[in-house]
């Protein structure tokens, strides 16, 4: 399966938090490595095949960046532009070039490892479908008590799609949950499964300054 790294983004959130000049959201740097540098190296890790990286007109400096980084790694890594008309319609454009189902990874996951990529992968194939699309959640508690933002919220009980729940038989079903920025899209577009993680590694997306401290002192 191929991935896409969504890093057309204006970070706006994330540059109003911060006090003078910030980078384009995907460099900002966590511990001193950009984020998206730390998306790229996780799904190098995993059995990705091939890496797309999906830049827009907002982030000119990342695709730049991302054209040397990605010959330092093993798995190929390519670009596709986008209009940079918000993450939905990004997503569509480049979605247009690639062969489904594909993972989609957010590039404010600094957290992500190889495993949890795989880990993932394995879910999806349990699934028994190529042409359905998955999406990541955690409880938004767990967001709460990383300390971390939940700007997307969910109420359980008013999903449509079957919710797999990865956290273990005695946990109780949360009422809200929050998107991960992991996905496997296939050829239906819409949401057949949500699977529910307590992986702090797919809790923590950095949206704001706050977000960034805390990815560090969990890294």
């Amino acid at each position: 399966m191929d991935a896409l790294v969504m890093c057309g983004g204006e970070g706006t959130r994330l540059a109003a938090s911060l006090r003078g000049d910030a980078p384009e959201k995907p460099l900002y740097p966590i511990d001193g490595k950009p984020m998206v540098d730390r998306v790229l190296d996780a799904l190098d890790a995993s059995d990705i095949d091939r890496i797309h990286a999906v830049v827009s007109p907002a982030t000119p400096e990342t695709r730049e960046h991302i054209t040397g980084r990605g010959p330092l790694i093993e798995t190929p890594v390519s670009l596709i532009e986008t209009p940079g008309e918000g993450y939905v319609t990004d997503l569509s454009a480049a979605l247009d070039d690639i062969v489904q189902p594909v993972l989609t990874v957010a590039a404010d996951l600094p957290l992500l490892t190889g495993d949890v990529v795989d880990r993932m992968l394995d879910v999806y194939a349990m699934t028994g479908t190529d042409d359905g699309s998955m999406t990541v959640a955690v409880p938004t508690t767990r967001k709460v008590r990383l300390g971390v933002s939940a700007d997307t919220v969910m109420e359980t009980d008013a999903l449509t799609a079957e919710l797999l729940d990865g956290r273990g038989d005695a946990e109780v079903k949360p009422e809200r949950i929050a998107p991960t920025g992991l996905n496997v899209v296939g050829a239906s577009t819409q949401t057949d499964t949500m699977y529910l993680t307590d992986d702090e590694r797919l809790a923590v997306n950095v949206n704001r300054a706050r977000d960034a401290r805390i990815a560090e002192a969990l890294e």
